[in-house]
């Protein structure tokens, strides 16, 4: 039986096992949104998974959501990313960069000229915004003209030479946790009535157009994609997730993609409600599994064949030598919840590696 802790073949990548390092946001990006010094130490430490993938990074300053968070869009965020990945190489490790744009998921303080965020849709989501002052309510989103949609797409084709430049093995698509790309997907959110609204087919077209882009620009093999099909997270919701995912699934299956990187269930609820299996099934490359896996779980997920790869968020936030603490059953470090977002090295570099002494909280 595959073990989590065998090489995995990804494509013509070799990883030294199968947990991922799961795209984590950390708020701490500079002024310029580019990544801190810190953010180096930080990925190299955590370098002993099988592949990393960087926290949600913007295309575009219109692709904000949230103060201190790292962009791929302009000369500078390049250089200090290119440290990043030079210091993960430099451990033997792999790291996709992973392409985002808030769309609705935002607030006019986060954009450039106080700007309406967009949506497929004029439909305000619920709960606050994170801002530079603090929370403050979702506003009401600006429904995209047809023909402000390519400029969008042209985005990300930018922002993937920029990661190409900046020395990522590859990149992920993120059509997730509802932002712009999962606002499309998904009916809950997406009201269109134009190319882009109605059918699975409409909905999916966005998608469709910034995968034809990224893959001008990166073989569709160094390409990954982010779906959840479920997660109520950010106001969202769809009517048949089962069969809308199934399509989805089965269409991005015929792309050669490196992997489908699935969020199962609801991470608000922990329900499950679709059929993961099914959609793993329906996807004939490498699938990775998400939400709620611990190395039990991940262990016998891989043995039955559910899952080719397991990425895991705080475990890795928490505990940088994660792959040696399951493989050898020991104990792990405890997140801090205080420093998951904003702040400096604190919470951040400074969780010890386990020794046979103590494994103590940082700080």
């Amino acid at each position: 039986m595959p073990s989590l802790y065998e090489p995995y073949a990804l494509s013509d990548l070799t990883l030294s096992n199968r947990l991922v390092m799961a795209p984590l946001t950390r708020n701490r990006a500079d002024e310029e949104n580019a990544v801190k010094p810190m953010t180096v130490t930080y990925y190299q430490q955590r370098a002993n998974a099988g592949l990393i993938i960087t926290e949600a990074t913007q295309v575009s300053p219109d692709g904000v959501g949230y103060p201190s968070t790292p962009g791929i869009h302009s000369a500078e965020q390049v250089v200090a990313w290119q440290k990043v990945t030079e210091a993960v190489h430099a451990k033997g490790g792999h790291i996709f960069l992973q392409l985002w744009y808030c769309g609705r998921i935002s607030h006019p303080s986060l954009l450039p000229n106080n700007a309406t965020p967009v949506a497929p849709s004029a439909i305000q989501p619920e709960g606050d915004a994170f801002t530079y002052s603090g929370l403050q309510p979702f506003v009401m989103p600006r429904a995209l003209q047809t023909d402000e949609i390519p400029g969008i797409v042209a985005q990300y084709k930018h922002a993937a030479q920029m990661a190409k430049s900046a020395g990522f093995d590859g990149v992920e698509v993120h059509g997730a946790n509802g932002y712009l790309i999962d606002q499309f997907l998904r009916d809950g959110s997406n009201q269109r009535t134009d190319q882009y609204g109605g059918s699975v087919e409409n909905r999916m077209r966005l998608l469709n157009e910034v995968l034809d882009v990224v893959t001008e620009v990166w073989p569709a093999h160094r390409v990954g994609v982010r779906l959840t099909p479920e997660n109520s997270f950010n106001s969202m919701s769809d009517s048949d997730p089962q069969a809308h995912f199934g399509y989805f699934v089965a269409q991005l299956s015929r792309r050669g993609l490196a992997y489908l990187h699935v969020l199962e269930g609801d991470m608000m609820s922990k329900t499950r409600q679709v059929d993961y299996r099914a959609l793993r099934n329906q996807f004939a490359g490498t699938y990775m599994a998400n939400n709620g896996y611990d190395r039990e779980r991940a262990e016998t997920a891989i043995a039955n064949g559910d899952a080719d790869l397991v990425a895991f968020g705080v475990p890795f936030l928490a505990n940088p030598d994660l792959v040696r603490r399951y493989r050898d059953h020991l104990p792990l470090n405890e997140a801090d919840q205080n420093t998951l977002y904003g702040g400096d090295e604190h919470g951040y570099t400074d969780y010890p590696f386990y020794t046979e002494s103590t494994v103590a909280e940082p700080g």
